[in-house]
């Protein structure tokens, strides 16, 4: 019979030397585990004798706890009666009170989202989502860059018929968003990353999985329909075996299409306002949902996780592991043994490194044009700017590979901007998460039922009826050409392409 603690009993295993927590009314010593938590022993410490319940619950997907925790680890559970009243705290410093459940018929642009989700958020919740790296300067400019293309309406024609849908690497989706790889959903709602896959399906748009996703894999793509599109993010580890545990785990799921890996975040970049929001990583046991199969070899050679340091914000921690050490000359060749799927490489900011890119087709079979959101390298370009890159110095790449872009995208309008440049499609991050927020998975079908109708109707006011028919005739990027790259001016040139290819 299960032993029944005092939440007295449990109160006193506060130390490294015997750790316990009490999560969903069971007691846990995770003593042993401290050292193998990948954010570090003070991220449980912090919590160690105490009910960690709300604090775990909205970053660890459902079931990852039994997985992971041994039956010598489970003590019994906690006596409810004994558990401290549960009171009603002030709201934190900078928080703003909730004012209920969100009428999202009154929302009407993703900036409103934004407003309301951060209404009913957390602050630490918020902090993760808005922050973005040093001064935020490649954030900001990712939304104005959008606001210096001009469109050119055509008028006297027809454009009572509207046709939003396209395909991504062959997979026919109804429209040309997708849903970035977005990080920690259910902080913003327990709905978390299956209830973006819900939204996705009934809009017919495509979703990237994130490896820092707070749900399995198989949670989020459970009950997905035939024709639904999903990618997997992968950070490649320091620990190789992790990764190909993955990459293992992914042919498993008929609903993973390809593999996003991303490139732009080899080290986590400086989010202030995540790291000062009360030192959030130090007060969340952070763990990616995903955990390697042990079923799977580890004698691949592994390199070294130095020790993580002591204070980190959320990104840092997710991202402590991370390997730095990625070329092209090993990278897809590695994960050619361990993976069929299309690879998408994501992160690419340079003509250069998209022509390179386009190189490895056809096991490269699509690059994101993307700086992280702003988050990685601040004043980093947006991928407007790349995509002129591209139209300026090796236009064939659009021939050879598709070119998705993410960042800044808040109106129908940037969605058209973008294809007209030559993207296959646009990604969207926050606005997710913020429909989360606002509303759970209504609030995401919110979000792309607005970014649908913004599309359609600035496609009727161009005199375009399908997206293939969008192009440089559409819009006037004048104002953006003093800004664009104005180096070497051929990557066919044997000179540079040879210094290039050295450098691999």
């Amino acid at each position: 019979m299960a032993k029944v603690f005092d939440y007295a009993e449990v109160a006193k295993h506060n130390t490294a030397e015997s750790c316990w927590v009490v999560l969903y009314g069971q007691v846990y010593d995770v003593t042993s585990f401290l050292s193998e938590h990948p954010g570090g022993s003070k991220v449980i410490l912090q919590l160690a004798g105490t009910d960690a319940t709300e604090e775990y619950d909205p970053i660890h997907p459902p079931g990852i706890l039994e997985e992971n925790l041994t039956e010598e680890q489970k003590l019994g559970s906690v006596n409810p009666d004994t558990l401290p009243a549960t009171e009603t705290s002030p709201v934190e410093a900078g928080e703003v009170e909730q004012d209920g459940p969100v009428d999202l018929e009154t929302v009407l642009n993703i900036d409103e989202i934004e407003q309301a989700a951060t209404k009913q958020i957390s602050k630490k919740a918020w902090a993760y989502y808005y922050s973005a790296s040093d001064d935020l300067a490649s954030k900001k400019f990712n939304n104005e860059v959008y606001r210096k293309i001009l469109l050119r309406p055509r008028v006297f024609v027809d454009c009572t018929s509207c046709d939003t849908s396209t395909s991504f690497l062959g997979h026919r989706v109804k429209v040309p968003i997708y849903v970035s790889p977005a990080a920690m959903a259910r902080l913003a709602h327990p709905d978390g990353e299956h209830g973006i896959a819900q939204a996705c399906e009934k809009y017919g748009a495509m979703q990237i999985i994130s490896q820092n996703a707070s749900m399995t894999p198989e949670q989020i793509v459970a009950d997905a329909q035939p024709d639904q599109v999903f990618g997997w993010q992968l950070y490649v580890q320091n620990e190789r075996h992790k990764s190909e545990a993955m990459l293992e785990r992914m042919k498993k799921l008929a609903a993973i299409k390809f593999i996003c890996l991303t490139l732009d975040a080899p080290v986590p970049g400086k989010r202030e306002d995540d790291e000062r929001s009360k030192n959030i990583g130090a007060n969340l046991p952070v763990k990616a949902a995903v955990q390697e199969d042990s079923s799977v070899s580890k004698t691949s050679t592994d390199s070294t996780t130095p020790a993580p340091p002591k204070n980190m914000g959320m990104g840092q921690s997710l991202f402590w592991g991370t390997a730095a050490d990625l070329t092209w000359r090993t990278t897809l060749p590695w994960l050619a043994q361990h993976t069929d799927l299309p690879i998408v490489l994501k992160g690419i900011q340079t003509h250069e490194d998209a022509y390179l890119a386009s190189l490895h087709a056809p096991q490269v079979k699509a690059i994101i044009l993307s700086n992280h959101g702003g988050r990685a390298a601040d004043t980093a370009p947006p991928a407007v700017h790349t995509l002129l890159e591209i139209r300026k110095y090796c236009p064939e790449v659009f021939d050879k590979i598709e070119v998705w872009v993410d960042g800044g995208i808040k109106r129908g309008t940037d969605v058209v901007k973008a294809l007209a440049l030559g993207a296959r499609g646009v990604g969207v991050g926050r606005a997710a998460l913020f429909g989360l927020g606002a509303g759970g998975k209504e609030g995401v079908e919110r979000v792309l039922e607005i970014l649908k109708a913004e599309t359609e109707t600035c496609m009727r006011l161009l005199g375009v009826e399908r997206i293939d028919q969008l192009g440089l005739q559409h819009i006037n990027t004048r104002a953006l050409e003093r800004d664009i790259y104005d180096g070497p001016a051929s990557l066919e040139r044997p000179s540079l392409r040879s210094r290039i290819m050295a450098k691999l």
